[in-house]
């Protein structure tokens, strides 16, 4: 069962409140923007469940063993896992 974190009604209070969104530019655009509701959705999660960020899966099926970096000395485990 999949729990909607940000509801119609909520979405509808904040959406109006956010700024526009930032022309991209055309020489170096970066990154896609995480859409607004993703992003409220995954700060709601993290104050819901009171999990740090880099505990955060980045997909919620993965998990935090398989993060990239986790098992290169880059990760959050670094001093005690194997570097690459």
């Amino acid at each position: 069962m999949r729990v909607d974190l940000v509801p119609d009604d909520l979405w509808e209070r904040v959406a109006p409140l956010l700024p526009p969104a930032p022309e991209r530019r055309r020489r170096h655009p970066g990154r896609l923007r995480v859409p607004d509701r993703a992003a409220l959705a995954g700060n709601i999660y993290v104050l819901r469940t009171g999990v740090a960020w880099p505990m955060s899966p980045r997909r919620p099926w993965a998990a935090p063993e398989s993060r990239p970096g986790a098992d290169c000395g880059t990760g959050p485990r670094s001093a005690s896992g194997p570097a690459c």
